[in-house]
């Protein structure tokens, strides 16, 4: 089903409701509108395989536009608005879009951006005038809500965030069916596993440009229940918005979980949680520290996935079973799992290397980007595919993620993998966020070094950086801890969480406002084997 039937079954009911402010979007209202942008695009010659871009904040007009693009065959690109002017000029260019929506709260981004995307021929601007662009309000007035004769499902052409370099176009192929056939990845996927439904109330704290946010808010409208979408992630608010809303089912990521907890007792005993069932949780490695206090405080509603924005595999954990091998990151539920080494020759249990995943399926491509297409493809096999990820399977076949390849630190011929240091620091108390890296070292060939941003409080001195390091030194062996750590006032995450750690690779102090980096004590030579994973 798609929100069409929903317009007629439940037409005043809301589709999506914005958590701070109430506003609200109908089910009928996203019918009708996601109907008059499709035929409006349409009449301006967009056909399907077309890209249509978007750059908003968190707004209930990108719920029209996603819809739209699926009830006409485009592919839609959704712009992180957080970017440059010249990267987002570059996604719009990269995709080929031919028609781009923007926000008035985006509209510097958009003013900046004006003159450097000549291929986008069809501009559009809600919620106020934008210089340069047309009046989305207007368009939808001047077009009938009446569907185009012919609705095939489009699909979504979203860009890697970009933490290991520039952002890439990920392209599947378009489905081979109208809008509301049955077919849907997501619903069949999901619906099952997560017990969505028309009662379900989706609580969506992250950017709707991102992957997870756009599609399972999508998979929601698709059964008819509600969206609530948070303006923006702040702790308490989407404490107050479970309540305020009775939601069912939220997503999260790990830094959020991180903010949660580091709320003052009395704030996070405010609020009545009872009406969650499902508390989902991807996109990055959660710490198991962090998890199983958040599954004290919350009860086992925790369910964890592993996917990429590729999606070319999945994993799925519950909380009971997560406490039964913590660190999993589940049981493949899509495609087949196999963990090789970099020659491609698939290795046994316990064994840590590429995480590949075999399909079926037609597999994803990157847009204008032959050669990393085939870099994710394995050397020998076309049909299974990896996105870099580094991880074991152990003998039941559930898998355990170690780090990124990009990432992993090799220092004196040993593997160290910067995920399993960062899970030992991140709920320290005199630590708000933290990452690390390897720096080029002339005896080891790297070293391993911290950022950290320091809680509220805590002034960077060479005595803080001590007790992090021996605390360190109780929980994982000695080689693995930082020989530096660097204090900075903040690290580059992306709003889904996830670390850009190219940019602390590059050591741009524009980034961080580095403020001091101090040494440690200790041997930065391997004692022991690095390569087995932790248990």
């Amino acid at each position: 089903m798609f929100p069409g039937t929903f317009a007629r079954i439940t037409p005043d009911k809301p589709a999506a409701v914005m958590a701070g402010s109430g506003e609200s979007l109908t089910y009928r209202q996203l019918a009708d509108n996601s109907a008059r942008l499709a035929r409006y695009l349409h009449g301006f010659g967009l056909r399907r395989g077309d890209r249509l871009a978007m750059l908003t904040d968190n707004q209930l007009p990108a719920f029209e536009i996603y819809w739209a693009a699926m009830r006409s065959g485009l592919y839609l690109t959704a712009v992180n608005h957080n970017l440059t002017p010249a990267e987002v000029a570059y996604i719009v260019n990269d995709c080929s879009a031919r028609a781009l929506i923007v926000a008035h709260s985006k509209r510097g981004l958009a003013g900046a951006i004006a003159g450097s995307i000549p291929v986008v021929s069809i501009r559009l601007a809600f919620g106020g005038p934008v210089e340069g662009f047309g009046s989305y309000p207007d368009a939808l007035a001047s077009t009938p809500a009446e569907p185009l004769p012919e609705q095939p499902r489009g699909s979504d052409m979203l860009y890697s965030s970009g933490t290991t370099g520039r952002p890439k176009g990920i392209k599947a192929p378009l489905p081979d069916r109208q809008v509301d056939e049955p077919g849907d990845p997501c619903v069949q996927l999901f619906v099952p596993y997560f017990g969505f439904s028309a009662d379900s109330v989706y609580l969506s704290p992250a950017p709707i440009y991102h992957a997870a946010p756009l599609r399972f808010s999508a998979t929601i409208q698709s059964v008819g229940g509600t969206v609530v979408m948070m303006e923006r992630f702040d702790a308490e608010a989407m404490l107050a918005a479970i309540e305020r809303y009775r939601s069912t089912h939220l997503q999260a990521v790990p830094t959020m979980f991180v903010r949660l907890l580091k709320l003052d007792a009395g704030v996070r005993a405010r609020y009545d949680l009872t009406s969650l069932q499902v508390a989902i949780h991807a996109a990055a490695p959660c710490p198991p520290d962090v998890k199983r206090a958040m599954i004290g405080w919350w009860g086992p509603v925790l369910t964890e996935y592993y996917a990429a924005t590729e999606g070319n595999g999945l994993t799925l954990v519950t909380s009971q079973d997560w406490l039964k091998k913590p660190g999993t990151v589940g049981t493949p539920v899509l495609g087949i799992l196999h963990i090789c080494d970099e020659a491609g020759a698939e290795l046994g249990p316990g064994q840590v290397g590429l995480v590949y995943w075999e399909r079926d399926t037609p597999h994803f491509e990157y847009h204008n980007d032959p050669v990393q297409t085939a870099v994710a493809r394995h050397p020998a096999t076309d049909n299974w595919s990896t996105v870099g990820d580094l991880g074991y399977a152990d003998e039941d076949g559930d898998l355990f993620l170690t780090d990124r390849k990009s990432f992993m630190i090799i220092s004196g011929g040993v593997n160290i993998y910067p995920q399993e240091i960062e899970n030992a620091l991140t709920l320290h108390p005199k630590v708000l966020d933290v990452a690390v890296i390897g720096v080029p070292d002339p005896e080891m060939g790297q070293q391993v070094q911290a950022f950290v941003q320091p809680a509220d409080g805590v002034p960077p001195s060479q005595a803080v950086a001590d007790e992090l390091a021996a605390d360190l030194r109780s929980r994982i062996a000695r080689f693995k801890v930082p020989r530096r750590f660097a204090f900075v006032e903040r690290l580059p995450r992306t709003a889904t969480g996830k670390l850009a750690k190219h940019r602390l690779v590059h050591e741009n102090p524009d980034e961080t406002g580095l403020r001091m980096e101090f040494t440690v004590g200790g041997s930065p030579a391997p004692d022991e084997d690095a390569s087995t994973p932790a248990g």
